[in-house]
């Protein structure tokens, strides 16, 4: 059942001039999946009017973490909180990933490291991974992630660290042979060129989160509708996660 709880922040981090890393102490532990989400109020005032949707990176009790990129005024006025101011959030929201029984793929672009992050820590040392950002400071948490991933390529637009090239590139030359489960998010431009990757590969399961705008997080309004080929679904309720065959990109 979704529960409304006050966070009070711990951390509030700038990783970069945009990213941060947020992190609540909350009254109780709960239980969320990786790949679920929660929603952010940022005061309590009305303006923005409504919360931010961020996906759970990590949760550790009752300490809550959630790493998200400035791009408007809600996400401004979350960066300018400070340790020990409290913020109001709702969740856990959506469909998670479905568990892994054994080795699996992940392939993150950008900001989408935030959703797969938590999985990975579940099931350590499982997961082959792929990691992509535009240069070498949007690649966050490396020694983090080589201590629980199975194997880890990053590649840079410019080629700072292991790949030059994007990250559908990487996992083209050096994963699709890899023939296991794919757990998947980043930019829909990442997603659309991984079912193009996929298309001959129907036996391989695709699981990816997609990003979307949301409003209410109930399915009620509307906002975040993605067309499938099971007809429109709403990505707060019947998402975030698909199977990517699901999707009509």
């Amino acid at each position: 059942m979704n529960k409304i709880l006050q966070g009070k922040i711990i951390k509030n981090q700038a990783l970069t001039e945009r990213v941060y890393l947020i992190s609540l102490k909350i009254p109780f532990s709960i239980d969320a999946k990786p790949g679920q989400f929660f929603i952010l109020r940022m005061n309590e005032r009305h303006d923005p009017l409504l919360g931010r949707p961020f996906s759970i990176y990590d949760l550790e009790g009752d300490k809550l973490s959630f790493l998200y990129r400035v791009k408007g005024k809600g996400t401004k006025i979350l960066s300018k909180l400070h340790i020990d101011e409290e913020i109001q959030l709702t969740g856990p929201f959506g469909r998670w990933y479905p568990f892994p029984k054994d080795d699996y793929v992940v392939i993150a672009g950008g900001i989408g490291i935030a959703s797969v992050y938590y999985l990975m820590k579940k099931f350590p040392k499982k997961a082959y991974l792929f990691y992509g950002a535009r240069d070498k400071k949007e690649i966050f948490f490396y020694d983090e992630l080589k201590n629980i991933a199975k194997d880890i390529c990053i590649s840079t637009e410019c080629g700072a660290v292991d790949y030059k090239g994007v990250v559908t590139e990487a996992f083209r030359e050096k994963g699709i042979n890899l023939n296991l489960p794919i757990y998947a998010c980043g930019p829909m431009v990442m997603i659309k060129e991984l079912k193009n990757l996929l298309r001959d590969k129907k036996e391989m399961h695709c699981f990816v989160a997609v990003e979307e705008r949301m409003a209410c997080g109930l399915g009620a309004c509307l906002g975040c509708v993605i067309e499938t080929t099971d007809g429109l679904k709403r990505v707060c309720t019947e998402g975030p996660v698909f199977n990517l065959n699901e999707l009509k990109l």
